[in-house]
């Protein structure tokens, strides 16, 4: 009982409420720890670049002393900021190349290559399977 009212009547019981926070299924897997570091850094980095770049035209608009430590601060983050971006995806590559992929063959190609390499293999045992008819290994 809370403050007199019973729990059914409070909304706090199991009455038939539906529950307002449901759990549902998410529509792709989570990125691994190491890619979604990377991907929050690089995300930080371009945002603080283009912040930097807004101040660094608004104060060459305005003609303040600044524009030209604040030009060339861009210039440096945008560096920066790039190099970022490819270290999200090296460590997308890498981690990819360490622990696998799931992979499921969808192409025919997979398929075709099975059956070619069993037809060579039948054609190798019927030739084996033949009796030699005379033949030699060498002329000498």
């Amino acid at each position: 009982m809370v403050d007199g009212v019973g729990a059914e009547e409070s909304g706090f019981g199991g009455g038939g409420r539906r529950s307002l926070w449901t759990v549902e299924p998410a529509v792709r897997p989570r990125m691994p720890d190491p890619v979604r570091s990377a991907a929050v850094r690089a995300w930080i980095i371009t945002s603080l670049t283009l912040v930097q770049a807004m101040v660094a035209v608004l104060c060459t608009f305005a003609g303040s002393w600044f524009a030209f430590p604040a030009v060339l601060g861009a210039v440096a983050s945008t560096v920066v900021a790039t190099w970022s971006v490819l270290d999200v995806w090296v460590t997308r590559q890498v981690w990819n190349q360490r622990h696998g992929v799931v992979s499921e063959p969808s192409s025919t190609a997979r398929a075709l290559r099975r059956e070619r390499r069993r037809a060579r293999r039948e054609a190798r045992r019927a030739e084996r399977a033949r009796p030699s008819s005379g033949r030699r290994l060498s002329r000498a």
